[in-house]
């Protein structure tokens, strides 16, 4: 089918909402954890989409407070995350951890906030929508304050899988994930770093951190806490987030997460059995119809999805498409593998696309 590129681009996102300062009045917008990846990817974000922001307030750790960081040409001084600096803000978007998100951004909605969060923290309350754009914006608007993002392998993995649900009704999955360093956050990715050049210089890597064992040259299959039934934590999060993004409360779904050494974009071999036909060829041309979507799908052209490819930009690149083999002929199912940018579309880029609904 070749490299046909689908018509939302990051460029065309971008030109979509280059209006919105004139459209919309600006906004005072916090970011909470201003100085981790995800937050700083947050601030790219705003300035490349143009989202009509009056006044950043950067929010980070007392350890952090008082550095600065770069918004639209200028620095800005980072303030300690408290209660009080929500004052007179408009928008937050949380890029910490549980534990900060559960302290402080209730607070924020006190303060008359509007919160989208990138945390676990309330992904799966009753009353929190869970959104990806692409699948469910409409949830946005039954917000009692707080919005939060879902898991970054949720999302590229359900950008693609949607369309293909439309069209074809989707009840079961298999999916494999590979995730990159990036997904542990900053200390993920220094450590990547640093694990490689001990390789390349011969040294011994040592003791490491976050990982659970060496990540160079190594696969490490668990990311998260086991439960009881052998299941991480990361694993259940493709089930339990997937079901309510796509009102699908009785999706099945069997996941294995693998950290791999990329330092960027997560890849995932996914199979999906469909309540009724639809051949390769159908899928593929369902999905170059799809927003947020590329397909990159000839193998004869040794053309598929590749982390490589798909860092830094805001599309889920989807390729090998195929018939599932180990299915019976009565079973509806094809596989297919895809790829994003986890630090963009699978946190900042997809929080900031909620944003601008607010607006």
């Amino acid at each position: 089918m070749g490299m046909q590129m689908n018509a939302v681009s990051n460029k065309d996102m971008a030109q979509k909402q280059n209006n919105l300062s004139t459209q919309a009045k600006g906004k005072v917008v916090a970011i909470l954890g201003a100085t981790g990846v995800v937050g700083t990817q947050m601030m790219r974000c705003l300035e490349e989409r143009s989202f009509p922001v009056s006044k950043l307030v950067p929010l980070a750790s007392s350890r952090s407070a008082g550095s600065f960081v770069d918004f639209c040409g200028e620095k800005i001084q980072v303030r300690e995350a408290t209660s009080e600096a929500f004052e007179g803000v408009d928008i937050v978007l949380g890029a910490a951890g549980d534990a900060q998100a559960k302290e402080l951004l209730p607070e924020a909605v006190k303060r008359g906030c509007v919160c989208v969060d990138n945390s676990h923290a309330f992904r799966l309350d009753e009353d929190v929508p869970l959104v990806i754009p692409e699948i469910n914006a409409q949830d946005i608007k039954n917000h009692h304050g707080i919005i939060a993002n879902p898991n970054c392998a949720t999302i590229i993995g359900l950008v693609p899988l949607w369309p293909l649900h439309k069209a074809a009704g989707v009840k079961r999955l298999i999916v494999s994930t590979y995730q990159a360093a990036s997904g542990a956050g900053l200390p993920g990715l220094k450590e990547l770093e640093r694990e490689m050049a001990c390789l390349v210089s011969g040294e011994s890597v040592g003791k490491t951190t976050p990982f659970a064992y060496q990540l160079a040259a190594n696969l490490i299959p668990q990311i998260g806490g086991f439960n009881e039934e052998g299941y991480t934590s990361e694993e259940m999060k493709m089930q339990n987030e997937g079901r309510k993004i796509m009102h699908l409360p009785e999706l099945r779904v069997n996941c294995t997460c693998v950290r791999v050494p990329v330092m960027r974009s997560h890849s995932e071999s996914i199979t999906a059995e469909f309540d009724y036909p639809i051949t390769p060829n159908e899928a593929r041309t369902v999905l170059e119809d799809a927003p947020g979507i590329r397909v990159v799908d000839d193998p004869s052209a040794l053309a598929y999805p590749m982390p490589l490819d798909t860092s830094d930009q805001d599309l889920v690149y989807v390729g090998r498409i195929r018939k599932d083999l180990s299915a019976s002929a009565a079973t509806n199912s094809l596989t297919f593998f895809c790829c994003g940018d986890q630090i963009r579309k699978g946190a900042a880029t997809n929080a900031v696309q909620i944003a601008e609904y607010l607006v």
